[in-house]
C-alpha cells in the first residue's frame, strides 16, 4: 500500500515535467493579459500528468489488488468514466478552444452516469431527511457540473487549486479517521491527494506549468464523486465536504452571482475573485516595500495560498468534523462556517470591477 502512493508521487512528480516539456514544444503557453494574475508566459496543461497517474493507478489496483488499496467498482467507475470524460473534453480546451454550449453538456452526461452509478444521500436538515428522488438526484448532477466548473474558476493564481484540493482531501481522511470510518476509502483520498502532492512541486509560486482545464476540472469532479461514495456509506456528512470546500464555494458562488445580478456574460474569463484581488493588493503592497516586481507577486501568491490552508485546517476543519458526527445540526455549522467568508468576500469587493 505504501510503497505504491510513494510511486504515485514519484511519478506525477516526473511525468509533469513531460508535460512542460511537451507544452513548450507545442507552443501551449499562458500568455498574461488584464485578466492575468502572471506576467510572463507559462506552460499550461501540466495537470494532465497527476490525472493519468491517479487514474493508471485506478485501474492497476482495480486489475491487481493490492492489500489495502481495495477499490468499490461503483467508486472506480465513477472516477474513471466520468472523470476521465471531464479530462478529456478539458484536454481538448487546453488545446483548441471548446465552446460552452459543448462543454456543459459533456459535463453533464458525466454528472449524469456518476449519480445514476453512486444513487444520491439523503441529506439532513435537521427538522427532516430529504430523500432519494428524481429533483434530488438533479440536485447532485447541478452540484457536480457546479463544482467542476468552480474549480477551473479557481484556479487563478500559483498553487492555489493544487493545495485547496491536497487540503480538502486530507482533512475528509482526518475526519473518517477521527471516526473509524471508511479505511478501505482513504487511500484513494490519499492516493489523489499525493499525485496532486507531485504536480505541486512544479505549480508552487512561482509556478513553471499552470494546471489546465483537464486536471482543473477532473479535481472538482473527483471530489464531488468521493463526496456522494463517502457520505452514503461512511461517517461523513453531505455538510461536512461543503464546508471543506467553503473557501471556493463561497469565493465562486459569490462572485458569479454578482455578476450576474450586474447583468455580465458570467462564463466570461475574469480576475475578480476575492482571492485574485487579495493577491494584487498584497502585490501592491510588497512592490511598495520595495520588492522587485516578480518577487511581489510570487510572495503574493505565497501569502494568498497559505493562509487560504490555515483557514482549511483552524476554521472549516472543525465544523466539518462536528458536521460528520451531529449531522443534524449540518445547515446551521455550514451557515456559522461560511458566515466570516462570505464578508471576507464581501468586504475585498468580489465580482466588481
Amino acid at each position: 500500500m505504501f510503497w505504491l502512493t510513494g510511486l504515485v508521487f514519484i511519478l506525477s512528480a516526473g511525468l509533469t515535467g513531460v508535460a512542460r516539456a511537451y507544452a513548450l514544444r507545442r507552443g501551449l503557453m499562458d500568455r498574461p493579459n488584464s485578466r492575468s494574475s502572471h506576467n510572463i508566459e507559462t506552460p499550461r496543461g501540466g495537470g494532465v500528468a497527476f490525472v493519468l497517474v491517479f487514474l493508471a493507478a485506478l485501474v492497476w489496483s482495480f486489475i491487481y489488488p493490492v492489500q489495502g488499496t481495495y477499490l468499490a467498482d461503483k467508486l472506480f467507475i465513477s472516477l474513471l468514466l466520468g472523470g476521465g470524460l471531464v479530462a478529456l473534453i478539458g484536454f481538448i480546451d487546453d488545446h483548441q478552444h471548446v465552446p460552452i454550449g459543448l462543454r456543459i453538456p459533456v459535463h453533464l452526461v458525466a454528472a449524469v452516469l456518476v449519480v445514476w452509478v453512486l444513487g444520491v444521500p439523503p441529506i439532513d436538515l435537521g427538522i427532516g431527511l430529504l430523500t432519494d428522488g428524481w429533483w434530488l438526484s438533479a440536485l447532485f448532477v447541478i452540484a457536480l457540473v457546479w463544482l467542476l466548473n468552480l474549480y477551473n474558476f479557481m484556479d487563478g493564481i500559483d498553487g492555489i487549486a493544487s493545495l485547496q484540493a491536497i487540503s480538502v482531501l486530507c482533512e475528509a481522511v482526518i475526519i473518517l479517521m477521527l471516526n473509524q470510518s471508511g479505511q478501505e476509502v482513504t487511500i484513494w483520498l490519499l492516493m489523489l491527494a499525493l499525485s496532486i502532492t507531485g504536480f505541486l512541486i512544479w505549480n508552487w509560486p512561482p509556478a513553471k506549468i499552470f494546471m489546465g482545464d483537464a486536471a482543473s476540472g477532473f479535481l472538482g469532479f473527483s471530489l464531488g464523486v468521493f463526496a456522494l461514495y463517502t457520505t452514503q456509506f461512511f461517517t461523513i456528512s453531505v455538510w461536512s465536504w461543503l464546508i471543506l470546500l467553503g473557501l471556493f464555494v463561497v469565493d465562486a458562488s459569490w462572485t458569479l452571482g454578482v455578476r450576474v445580478l450586474r447583468g455580465e456574460r458570467w462564463y466570461q474569463p475574469h480576475a475578480r475573485h476575492a482571492y485574485q484581488i487579495l493577491a494584487r493588493q498584497r502585490c501592491a503592497l510588497n512592490s511598495s516595500a520595495g520588492m522587485p516586481t516578480e518577487q511581489a507577486r510570487t510572495e503574493a501568491h505565497k501569502w494568498v495560498v497559505i493562509r487560504s490552508f490555515l483557514i482549511n485546517l483552524c476554521w472549516l476543519l472543525p465544523f466539518a468534523w462536528l458536521a460528520s458526527v451531529k449531522p443534524g445540526y449540518g445547515l446551521l455549522l455550514t451557515l456559522v462556517a461560511f458566515l466570516p467568508l462570505l464578508f471576507l468576500v464581501r468586504r475585498v469587493g468580489a465580482g466588481l470591477d
